[in-house]
C-alpha cells in the first residue's frame, strides 16, 4: 500500500487529492489546523486514514512530520498543500508577513524535511501546488506572488540537485489558476475550476510524475503568454 502525507487537507485542493488518493488504495496522513475537519474526515475511511492538528507557522513541523510517519509505516508522497495570500490594496504588512510565514518559511521547513527523508529512503515524490501567480509580480498581492516565486525556483533548484547528485526523487510543481477555494478572493475569475476538477487534474500531474503542472491544463496558455509578456507591456494591463 502506497503512503502519503498531505499538508493543508481540510479543504480545497489538499482535500479532494487525498480523496482521490483513498479512493486508488493509498493509506494518507491530513494534516490542518481545524481538528473537527480533519476528525469529520477521517470518519470517512477510519482504516486509511491519520490525521495531525498543527498549524505550520508555530510548530515543529518535522515533530508532526515525523509522527505522521510512524503511523503510516513509511511515506512514498508528501503532498504540500497549505499556503495562503490577501488581496493587499493598501499594502498592510501584518498580512504580508502571514504570507511570508506560511509561504516562505513554512514551506522551506516542510521541503526540507521531506528532501532529507527521501534521500534518506532513496525513494519518493514531493509534490508543491504554488501557483501561476508566482509567475509575474502582481500589484494587488505582492507577496503572494513573490512567495510563489520563491516556492517555483526552489523548486526548481532541488530538481537540479537530485539530477546533479543522482538522487531518485521526483520534485513536482502543481501551478493552479483560479480554483473555486475558501482562499480564492476577488470578483471576474475567468476559467474558475472546481476543486474536484482541479484535484483531479493534480493527480494526473502527480501520478505522471511531471516536473511541472498547470490546473486545468489550459492555464498553460496564460503561463506561455505572461513569461514572454514584455515588462513595459506587462506593466500596462496586470
Amino acid at each position: 500500500m502506497q503512503k502519503a502525507i498531505i499538508v493543508g487537507a481540510t479543504s480545497g485542493i489538499g482535500l479532494g487529492i487525498a480523496r482521490i488518493l483513498i479512493k486508488e488504495g493509498y493509506k494518507v496522513g491530513v494534516t490542518g489546523r481545524r481538528q473537527h475537519r480533519l476528525e469529520e474526515f477521517r470518519q470517512e475511511n477510519p482504516d486509511q486514514i491519520v490525521t495531525r492538528n498543527f498549524d505550520c507557522t508555530s510548530e515543529d513541523n518535522a515533530g508532526h512530520l515525523d509522527y505522521l510517519v510512524d503511523r503510516l509505516q513509511g511515506i512514498d508522497l508528501l503532498v504540500l498543500s497549505s499556503g495562503i495570500g490577501y488581496l493587499n490594496k493598501h499594502l498592510q504588512l501584518e498580512k504580508e508577513s502571514k504570507t511570508i510565514a506560511l509561504n516562505v518559511k513554512a514551506f522551506t521547513e516542510i521541503v526540507n524535511w521531506a528532501m532529507h527523508r527521501f534521500q534518506s529512503q532513496n525513494k519518493g515524490q514531493l509534490v508543491v501546488i504554488s501557483s501561476i501567480a508566482g509567475l509575474r509580480g502582481g500589484w494587488i498581492a505582492p507577496a503572494y506572488g513573490a512567495s510563489k516565486s520563491y516556492q517555483i525556483r526552489y523548486l526548481e533548484g532541488l530538481r537540479q540537485r537530485c539530477k546533479k547528485l543522482n538522487l531518485p526523487i521526483v520534485i513536482t510543481d502543481i501551478r493552479p489558476g483560479f480554483v473555486k477555494t475558501e482562499m480564492a478572493k476577488g470578483d471576474g475569475r475567468f476559467w474558475q475550476a472546481s476543486v474536484e476538477k482541479a484535484a483531479k487534474q493534480c493527480v494526473n500531474v502527480i501520478r505522471h510524475k511531471k516536473d511541472v503542472g498547470y490546473v486545468t491544463r489550459r492555464w498553460r496558455l496564460i503561463a506561455y503568454l505572461l513569461m514572454v509578456l514584455p515588462n513595459w507591456l506587462y506593466k500596462r494591463i496586470a
